[in-house]
């Protein structure tokens, strides 16, 4: 007979219940493993652009005026730089806006792209604009105020000058109807997976801890001020929080306990309750064709963006994909062309995960609206064989704003807010003005208008006449 194992006989030894591991001893013991502190003076929360560029400016400005260094700032991000939006983006800059704030906030943005291109691959590839009849009004306003404050570009008015300019980049272009056209000069693209990178390493080569795999469940709140951010992880008690959460926005607005609906004042004086927040599908994604989208002469082309009032149909079968307006927006992709088209609006309340490829509701309908746009736009589109083609829907969500523009900033008095309303890669520069606002101590000129209170001032931003909600 096999005598019992000494192992054994303490395994199957009859203990006394176990006592129950308290949940916040268990939360620390992670933390440990993590090396996540437990105070820090200030906490980011997002590993987007935002984020990451926030991160990267508070470190520098702080070194460069003697009061530390980027160890003194953390990033937490649920999964990984990029793993959200700023991830899937198509990854376009451009200054298509009616509104005069936006035009002044790309303008710094685009500074900020253009101090290191190669680190943030980005291309100043231009930016054209090419609207119908209605929105002719809208390009000559913008095209003021880009010729007063010397953002270069050049503006095409009549169909006819319109297609003598598109056709000088591509001889198979479609103007009919097309009346106004808008060529920005130092617009383009980041490839957005590099521009992550980039970014990232901007941050870490100053000193910035990020924190993969942290996500933030809630916050201790007193008063109006945030005493911790409580996370995955443990609590992290932090003196100021930069909070840059893209479509998880609306969730972390409203684990602060802030009002999810705002008052807005109407032209008669009156207050009406809207919900701040609405979320849109994305119509976004790429496809991967025989050849990349190139001009006729070989180089990497502008981003094109395209609206018409117009039916828009699919040339394959003629059945009316949309009764118009329309529009589609489009870009040369490393194998193919990578754009999108208008998003379909939720409501304000979605479900945000799975978010991305992951997600098995993307939406159908991708190729054939885009498929379509492109094939009014230019031949080579109309006549390709696209039986082959390889289609990436991106299943992106966009959370937006009520007035469609940004809300950056201080919502409590330790918590800076950066709610996009999805115009992510555009505003670069969010993240340097934050920095130097904290640092400096100023506000920003540049942020002002788009501080909370202009709901209830009834100071809100102008729209297009686009068919897109962010124009």
């Amino acid at each position: 007979m096999v005598s019992s194992s000494p192992i054994l006989t303490i395994y199957n030894r009859k203990q006394p219940p176990a006592r129950p591991v308290p949940l916040r001893r268990i939360c620390d013991t992670l933390k440990f493993l993590m090396n996540l502190p437990g105070s820090v003076p200030y906490c980011i929360i997002g590993g987007g652009v935002h984020g990451l560029s926030t991160a990267w400016h508070l470190a520098s400005m702080l070194k460069a005026r003697g009061q530390g260094d980027g160890s003194r700032i953390i990033l937490l991000d649920k999964s990984a730089p990029g793993a959200g939006a700023s991830g899937i983006a198509c990854g376009v800059i451009r200054n298509f806006y009616v509104a005069p704030a936006m035009s002044e906030l790309v303008k710094l943005s685009v500074e900020v792209w253009e101090e290191d291109p190669a680190a943030f691959s980005f291309h100043p590839a231009g930016y054209i604009a090419a609207v119908p009849r209605q929105q002719v009004s809208d390009l000559e306003a913008i095209h003021k105020r880009q010729q007063e404050v010397g953002y270069a570009s050049e503006l095409f008015v009549g169909e006819a000058a319109c297609g003598r300019h598109m056709r000088t980049l591509y001889s198979d272009f479609h103007c009919e109807g097309i009346e106004a056209v808008l060529h920005e000069k130092i617009s383009g693209f980041a490839v957005p997976r590099k521009a992550i990178e980039g970014l990232t390493g901007k941050a870490e080569q100053h000193g910035v801890r990020i924190y993969r795999g942290v996500a933030v469940t809630g916050f201790d709140i007193s008063g109006n001020t945030v005493k911790a951010v409580q996370t995955s992880h443990g609590d992290v008690r932090a003196d100021l929080i930069i909070v840059g959460g893209g479509p998880w926005g609306g969730r972390l607005w409203k684990m602060l306990g802030l009002p999810m609906n705002a008052s807005v004042k109407s032209a008669d004086g009156q207050s009406i309750e809207r919900p701040l927040f609405s979320y849109w599908r994305l119509r976004e994604g790429s496809l991967l064709t025989a050849t990349p989208f190139l001009q006729d002469d070989g180089r990497i082309g502008p981003v094109i963006h395209l609206d018409h009032t117009i039916p828009l149909v699919d040339p394959s079968t003629g059945d009316q994909v949309d009764p118009g307006p329309w529009g589609i927006y489009w870009k040369k992709d490393a194998a193919g062309v990578q754009g999108g088209g208008v998003p379909v609006y939720l409501g304000s309340e979605a479900e945000i995960e799975p978010y991305g490829r992951a997600n098995q509701e993307i939406d159908s309908e991708f190729q054939r609206y885009f498929r379509a746009g492109l094939a009014w736009a230019m031949d080579r589109f109309r006549q390709a064989d696209h039986r082959g083609d390889v289609v990436r829907p991106n299943g992106g969500l966009g959370c937006f704003t009520l007035d469609n523009h940004p809300i950056i900033d201080l919502v409590r008095s330790n918590v800076y807010f950066v709610a996009d309303s999805n115009h992510g890669f555009k505003m670069l520069g969010v993240g340097k003005e934050i920095a130097a606002h904290i640092v400096e101590g100023t506000p920003r000129r540049a942020l002002n208008p788009f501080r909370l209170a202009r709901f209830a001032e009834g100071d809100l931003h102008r729209r297009s006449q686009s068919p897109f909600p962010w124009n």
